[in-house]
């Protein structure tokens, strides 16, 4: 992030490593067609330049340890000017919904917690939950847990997926639609990304490996994000508008299509990072466009407001073309997200070494939640308070189903003397927010952590109501450079209430390391509260060609939607139900659907539940 790596970053991939893969030539290599659509936008279309099945991830050897040693010594340097894009003055203002007293609620600690895996320097960790697992990735490994922090597998090189030696800045996710693993980084071989899927839902098997060309632009910091099409990427440079082709990928095609183009009119402060929306629940609607946010200071140049610019992003794998335009520009309330100093923003103890607050962008993920009538993004950013003091801005933006954004909700968690940034946010499917983030105060002598809160849906809008937890406390100050974490991860868990983070904190003596802990709020209040956490119960079952849907414990008998929803996000059936004795019966004609994954998603303006079924003729 924020550089073109030196060399020395590339970890060679051991021969032993090589051999797991069965690579697979593409014979000829599509070149890239160039066109402009009907938006005047040039457009590149092209496919992987390689693919490979590897075998069995569970059959890999560990990395050496002077593999490991290696990696955990390379500093990634600051090549980019963030500034070059800013306005000459720059004028921090009264944060308007900065909430400056912690909540109340009690909040439990983590249920899961564990050191991750240590990386190189920033160590950009990212993982995800599914059913049974958790992966994570750092620069440059790799590792797997089940969901106790039972270890899976030892650290494995992330070039041990490709043939191509990759760099970094990896990026993992759960596809729960799809039930498969992808993983991601990048490369400096042609500018490439390096993106595999895994061919099963268990990440100790083999993996579908690609090498995608970007051009002549690095793309530096990439973010990912699953939609109804494809797996859609943005990068720091300009690429911040690219999607690949899901379907072929998770079928283990071997020529994918890549689009890409760039968004129009990307206000910045000289570093690109905007967010492509992330279908954490149903997918959305097939034809429904993916959404792009950026963050935008009316310190940048040519921005006159604080706001969130939104953009739509549409493709057609037929023509293998696309266009995205700039749908809103969303107005916010204020906020300073431009520090003075650089990249050395915020204090640490006992040293003059500050270190980096990540300003001026989204951090990632954008989630997008589908709900009965309404969708929600959640988003948040560092800001500035004032003499470089950081807290976290977030957000709940809603639309009714129709594109158009508005700011549900919004506030600065910022109480107390201690900066907070490097953060990340998720929604369950009971509308409650978790929120986790890096922590240090350098005048009360704490180190770099990590910490969390949350608020439920019920709560008063803009605030986290929940007492600020502690999932690891750091124990010394980052002395070696300004580079720190570049960004952390929270996740959904499948269950729909569990949220999973991943971040890095300063251990003893100057080490970074990385976390992972997991947290949920619906478990923590009262019965009074409580309305569906534990007595709802959603039963689904197959029996020839009809789907029996059985729904129990429903709150105060209100009334629910029972939908079934194709993987391309189509809605095939609705149907409103009214609950007799909090239970719903429901049976559903599957005779005309074909082979595939569907969902069966209950709920009303107060939760939701989905369950997967495979119809199999």
């Amino acid at each position: 992030m924020k550089k073109l790596l030196t060399a020395t970053l590339v970890l060679s991939v051991s021969a032993s490593m090589a051999q797991q893969a069965q690579h697979t030539n593409l014979e000829p290599v599509q070149e890239p067609v160039i066109t402009i659509n009907e938006e005047g936008q040039t457009v590149t279309t092209t496919t992987a330049t390689s693919f490979m099945v590897t075998s069995p991830l569970s059959e890999w050897p560990a990395m050496t340890e002077m593999e490991i040693k290696e990696m955990h010594s390379r500093k990634i340097p600051n090549n980019f000017d963030r500034d070059a894009y800013l306005e000459a003055q720059t004028v921090t203002v009264e944060d308007p919904v900065r909430q400056s007293e912690r909540g109340t609620r009690v909040m439990r600690a983590p249920i899961e917690n564990w050191n991750g895996s240590n990386g190189a320097f920033p160590p950009d960790p990212s993982g995800a939950a599914g059913p049974n697992h958790y992966v994570q990735a750092v620069n440059s490994s790799f590792r797997i847990w089940d969901k106790t922090g039972g270890i899976v597998s030892a650290p494995t090189s992330l070039n041990s997926l490709w043939t191509t030696s990759g760099a970094g800045d990896p990026i993992v996710m759960y596809d729960r639609h799809a039930d498969r693993w992808f993983i991601s980084q990048f490369s400096f071989t042609g500018n490439s990304m390096l993106l595999a899927v895994s061919q099963t839902p268990d990440p100790t098997g083999a993996y579908n490996s690609y090498v995608f060309s970007m051009g002549s632009s690095f793309p530096d910091y990439p973010k990912f994000s699953i939609w109804w099409d494809g797996y859609y990427m943005t990068s720091n440079s300009t690429n911040t508008a690219v999607v690949f082709e899901r379907d072929v990928m998770l079928a283990g095609g071997a020529s994918p299509q890549m689009v890409k183009l760039s968004l129009p009119s990307l206000g910045n402060g000289g570093f690109r990072s905007p967010l492509s929306a992330d279908a954490d629940g149903p997918l959305p609607p097939n034809g429904t466009p993916c959404y792009f946010f950026n963050l935008e200071d009316n310190a940048f140049a040519g921005v006159s407001q604080d706001q969130i610019e939104i953009y739509e992003m549409t493709t057609n794998w037929t023509t293998g073309s696309a266009t995205v335009v700039s749908s809103q520009q969303l107005s916010v309330p204020s906020f300073d997200a431009v520090f003075t100093g650089g990249f050395a923003n915020i204090s640490q103890p006992g040293t003059g070494q500050k270190i980096d607050a990540i300003q001026g962008v989204l951090m990632f993920r954008a989630q997008h939640m589908r709900w009965v009538g309404y969708n929600t993004i959640v988003l948040t950013h560092a800001v500035d308070l004032g003499g470089n003091s950081s807290g976290v801005r977030w957000y709940e933006l809603r639309d009714a189903d129709n594109g158009v954004w508005t700011v549900y909700q919004s506030g600065t968690y910022a109480p107390g003397t201690e900066d907070r940034f490097m953060s990340s946010a998720a929604m369950d499917i009971f509308g409650n927010i978790g929120l986790a983030y890096s922590i240090v105060d350098a005048g009360n002598t704490l180190y770099p952590g990590i910490s969390y809160t949350g608020r439920l849906a019920s709560d008063p809008l803009g605030t986290m109501t929940f007492a600020e937890e502690v999932a690891v406390t750091g124990l010394s100050s980052e002395t070696g450079g300004d580079r720190y974490g570049d960004y952390g991860q929270m996740t959904l868990d499948p269950d729909g209430s569990t949220f999973w983070h991943t971040g890095e904190y300063m251990g003893a003596s100057g080490v970074g390391k990385t976390r992972v802990f997991s947290f949920n709020l619906q478990g923590n209040i009262g019965l009074e509260e409580n309305k569906y956490h534990n007595d709802l119960e959603l039963n689904v079952s197959i029996l020839e060609s009809q789907i029996n849907v059985a729904v129990d414990g429903i709150f105060g008998n209100e009334e629910i939607v029972v939908e079934l929803i194709g993987m391309d996000g189509r809605v095939i059936y609705t149907s409103l139900e009214k609950p007799i004795n909090k239970k719903v019966n429901n049976k559903i004609d599957a005779s005309s659907m074909g082979t595939g994954i569907y969902f069966v998603r209950i709920g009303n303006n107060n939760f939701q539940k989905a369950v997967r079924v495979l119809i199999n003729k």
